[in-house]
């Protein structure tokens, strides 16, 4: 599980995107990974192009900015596929950053394309906890355990 932090707009975002980068790329690709964080940015409901990293079909909330392209362009190069964008759900489950003024969806959780078909839902929890303003992000998997495989005898029987 990989856990981002994207700084706030306008401070180093480019450094950021360098060493999620060189942490991704450091992954083999026989293991298994996850990325959650606050990007900061907003993919929004439409795929405008991106539909190979997430569904577009309205699962996401507002409109895609410059943050939210970027994450987007990272996805792509990596082949990740944006999980909380493609399950349908009310618009309180989309919301993943809520204040007074405002209310967002900048958290995002991804996984290899590959691996999407273990995941089976993904959604924000509303809380009635009034000191943090991000929602809580929660990705459903069916992660399989692979049969063990019998050795096979190499004597013979005796009867």
């Amino acid at each position: 599980v990989i856990s981002a932090y994207a700084p706030q707009a306008g401070l180093d975002e480019e450094n950021f995107w360098e060493v999620l980068d060189e942490v991704v790329r450091g992954v083999t690709s026989t293991e298994m990974f996850f990325i959650e964080g606050d990007f900061n940015g907003h993919i929004g409901s439409l795929s405008r192009g991106y539909d190979d990293v997430h569904s577009g079909c309205g699962f996401s909330f507002g409109e895609q900015n410059e943050g939210g392209a970027s994450l987007l362009d990272f996805s792509r190069v990596f082949g990740l596929w944006v999980a909380n964008s493609s399950f349908p759900m009310r618009e309180e489950r989309l919301i993943t950053f809520r204040t007074s003024m405002a209310k967002t969806q900048i958290d995002f959780l991804h996984l290899r394309k590959g691996d999407r078909v273990i995941c089976k839902d993904c959604t924000a929890i509303p809380s009635e906890n009034l000191l943090t303003q991000h929602r809580l992000l929660v990705m459903d998997l069916v992660i399989y355990k692979g049969k063990k495989k019998r050795s096979v005898e190499t004597g013979l029987k005796i009867k």
